[in-house]
């Protein structure tokens, strides 16, 4: 009901607040949608930045689908409203956010991409080796929890901010087949992580997560740079 609430008061501010905006292209719906597979084909920043972040928000979806596994599982013995805690205090990460808008703004989008990636594997890393059932080993989590999530906070920013300077005419679409692909990287981790977990335990799946930005890095590593 709270979240029904502020989501009323958000429009509410968006209706009153927003300059209004109207696309300046005259192509019908389904002359938009034939010419998506056009733009994956011809923007290569599009691909780059989509592909790197598939990669990171796999490694974010593969660690809050199996991190919850693991804090009620024998290890640490929470309960549902310690999970529920655990993961608010993951979304400290979210400071990110206008931290990375400055950093885009500043043309210093290729350095904080590297920490971005950065962020995320060191966070997988560190709960690879989190100690399970101890104190230390649950306040390293945590502090995985909110570096992953910065890491993958200050990456869909660069990416969005990177995609959106292309042209007011392509924005819609081109945030749709941004969101679009990393979520199947978002997809993938998930489902990856629960059958790891499964066969092969937390460190296992930790460790399978941090091979994703290890591949974002190896990707981003060719991007040319004039």
């Amino acid at each position: 009901m709270l979240s029904a609430l502020l989501v009323v008061m958000i429009g509410a501010a968006i209706r009153f607040t927003m300059p209004a905006r109207r696309p300046e292209h005259t192509a019908g719906y389904r002359a938009l949608l034939a010419s998506l597979p056009r733009l994956v084909r011809d923007i290569p920043v599009l691909r780059r930045r989509a592909l790197y972040h598939a990669c990171l928000f796999g490694s974010f979806s593969l660690f809050w689908t199996v991190v919850p596994l693991l804090l009620t599982s024998d290890a640490f013995e929470m309960s549902q409203s310690g999970v529920a805690l655990f993961a608010l205090a993951g979304a400290a990460g979210a400071i990110a956010s206008p931290i990375a808008g400055r950093m885009a703004d500043r043309n210093r989008t290729r350095s904080w991409t590297r920490i971005a990636i950065g962020c995320v594997l060191i966070a997988l890393l560190a709960a690879a080796l989190a100690p399970a059932g101890s104190a230390l080993g649950l306040s390293i989590l945590v502090g995985a929890a909110i570096l992953l999530d910065f890491g993958v906070m200050t990456n869909v920013v660069l990416g969005q901010r990177a995609i959106y300077s292309l042209g007011p005419q392509l924005r819609a679409r081109l945030n749709g087949l941004y969101m679009a692909i990393f979520f199947v990287g978002g997809g993938v981790g998930s489902a990856l992580g629960g059958f790891v977990y499964a066969h092969h335990g937390w460190t296992a799946a930790a460790l399978t997560g941090a091979v994703l930005p290890v591949l974002a890095l190896g990707y981003f590593l060719t991007e040319r740079h004039d």
